[in-house]
């Protein structure tokens, strides 16, 4: 089994009892799950090599950075890990979070720097239409539902507010989530389920990567 009962019970304790002490105390028990995440990890990079190419993946640690955080707690109350595409021609990266209650996949472009940004922009001010596709599929709306991410609140410098693509050229952030319930996380077969959610991210981080590395005339600029 990826994820044990006894590994969301460790979730558990650890929020209520986020110190240092208490987790030293816990430090044999910490190791013997964090192995279980690592090896969901493993098992997930495999079956991802099927239907894409990942640079790699990694398993955060579960020590948080405090020093500019308000929240003095040493230690997140959930996993988390990445994979990256590979490649300059896949862009966008997979994400998952696993804690009681609130597990999830998300993907897409979280911070794009920006001139990446605003070649977005420009690119579904051109031609929303196959973006909107893409999000209008029935696939991508039973899974993630609607784009997510930061917006800014009326138009982006250098576009109208009349652009008929304004509702997706407001994005900052352009991310997708899909959440999952315990029962799904607790199963056996949670790296088949964790794998679907992100082949069905395939088609909108394979559009958005060839606007990312194609100019205004559909060239390639890689």
């Amino acid at each position: 089994m990826p994820i044990s009962n006894a590994n969301f019970r460790f979730l558990n304790e650890l929020s209520l009892h986020n110190n240092r002490e208490w987790f030293a105390e816990h430090k044999h028990e910490y190791e013997v799950f964090h192995e279980e995440v690592k090896n969901l990890a493993k098992d997930l990079e495999v079956l991802m090599n099927e239907h894409d190419l990942l640079a790699g993946g990694r398993v955060y640690r579960i020590y948080r950075d405090v020093r500019f955080s308000k929240d003095k707690t040493p230690f997140k109350d959930y996993w988390a890990g990445s994979f990256r595409r590979s490649t300059a021609l896949l862009r966008g990266g997979y994400y998952y979070e696993i804690a009681p209650g609130r597990s999830f996949v998300a993907g897409g472009f979280f911070g794009p720097n920006p001139s990446d940004l605003l070649h977005i922009r420009k690119q579904i001010s051109q031609e929303p239409e196959p973006l909107w596709e893409v999000l209008n599929q029935r696939e991508f709306k039973q899974y993630f539902g609607d784009l997510k991410g930061d917006a800014v609140k009326t138009s982006p410098k250098g576009f109208s507010i009349d652009d008929p693509a304004i509702m997706l050229i407001r994005q900052k952030q352009f991310v997708i989530e899909h959440y999952f319930t315990d029962e799904e996380v607790l199963s056996p077969d949670f790296p088949e389920t964790i794998n679907s959610a992100f082949r069905a991210m395939r088609p909108f981080l394979d559009y958005m990567s060839e606007i990312l590395t194609t100019d205004l005339n559909g060239e390639s600029m890689v």
